[in-house]
């Protein structure tokens, strides 16, 4: 995360009330309860981490697959003075080994799951990692959790809402695989000032002068601050499960608007330009928190809301992923597409993606 990008009051930009936080009875929960978290290194899992630690868990286990950013995670951990000790292990959410280590030594009893692998475009390029770590990673880590009768809250993105993008979709099935497992699925927008966001590329093109990318002026994105993200996160393990969660926010900002608001708190005294440009394979606008097919209501926690989604039928959901296992395994792209749509009959894959699969196709 670019250290110019904490500098902006995100309050400001946002122009609505702040998202409410969680209860005392939701943090007394926590209290005493052994954790894991599951991407701790970063930006929403740190976080996080750092404010579990604070109410006083009996164990809490971060899980990242990056050395370095879990060494982040214990430096701020001491810098924070934050109260008892955490446990860091590098591994993968995919490493079923591992997974059932954690769970015979630490006994979790709640896993918040911050896990995956987020960036729309690239995941675009990278299909086979997005269903590995993003379904397959999460079907290991969720069947390994309800083995031993854990509750997991995951969270996922909006752009799991009728995706088109292999990111999108590889979340909406890992949403379908927690909740038939019982599970809690939260879902959120764009986390203001978060690594790898647009926020660190607007501050990255500001300091070095040039004009700011965006794609297209009407182009609108639900945005969130560290903070409030964290506190739904909270706030969701006071929901009774299995349950799919959204934020309450009144409506998604124009991308155009983060731009100028960028420009005028890091660099003031200077001309910033903005550089429309085209949708990037996958991308999507606007996002939205619930289909078409989900009928959202007030949840019991204030600030969020739940949505109502079909049962699932559990046995034919193992089934199809064994058998996107087997596809991924054998590195074919093809039917491993072809059965993600078959999981996701909302997906709409991008015309690169489709390509890249007639590409290996013809090839192999």
């Amino acid at each position: 995360m670019i250290p110019q990008v904490d500098a902006p009051n995100w309050r400001r930009f946002l122009g609505r009330p702040r998202l409410p936080s969680p209860s005392l009875d939701v943090l007394d929960s926590l209290y005493r309860q052994s954790i894991l978290v599951t991407g701790a290194g970063g930006t929403v899992g740190s976080a996080l981490a750092l404010r579990v630690g604070e109410v006083g868990p009996s164990s809490l286990v971060l899980l990242d697959t990056s050395e370095s950013r879990l060494y982040d995670v214990q430096q701020s951990w001491i810098a924070g003075a934050i109260p008892g000790e955490s446990i860091s292990v590098i591994g993968s959410i995919s490493d079923r080994t591992l997974l059932a280590e954690l769970f015979t030594i630490h006994n979790p009893r709640l896993i918040f799951h911050t896990a995956a692998f987020k960036h729309v475009a690239m995941m675009e390029e990278q299909p086979l990692s997005a269903i590995t770590t993003n379904v397959l990673g999460t079907l290991t880590l969720t069947q390994t959790a309800a083995a031993a009768g854990a509750r997991i809250v995951s969270l996922s993105s909006d752009k799991a809402i009728e995706p088109t993008s292999v990111m999108g979709a590889s979340r909406r099935l890992a949403e379908r695989i927690v909740l038939a497992f019982g599970g809690t699925v939260l879902r959120l927008g764009n986390v203001l000032g978060s690594r790898g966001s647009v926020t660190e590329a607007f501050a990255s093109q500001i300091a070095a002068g040039r004009p700011l990318s965006v794609t297209g002026p009407e182009s609108r994105r639900y945005f969130l601050t560290l903070d409030e993200a964290v506190n739904l996160l909270l706030m969701a393990v006071g929901e009774s499960a299995p349950a799919l969660l959204a934020p309450e926010i009144p409506a998604p900002s124009f991308i155009a608007d983060l731009a100028h608001f960028m420009a005028a708190a890091l660099a003031p005294k200077s001309a910033v330009d903005i550089d429309f440009t085209q949708p990037r394979p996958g991308e999507k606008d606007p996002d939205h928190f619930w289909s078409s097919t989900e009928t959202p209501r007030p949840a019991s926690q204030r600030g969020l809301l739940a949505m109502q989604f079909a049962d699932i039928d559990r046995a034919a959901l193992e089934s199809g992923l064994q058998a996107l296992s087997a596809a991924v395994d054998a590195r074919d792209l093809g039917a491993a597409l072809a059965l993600l749509c078959e999981l996701v009959p909302e997906y709409a894959p991008s015309a690169s993606v489709l390509a890249m699969s007639h590409h290996r196709v013809v090839h192999d």
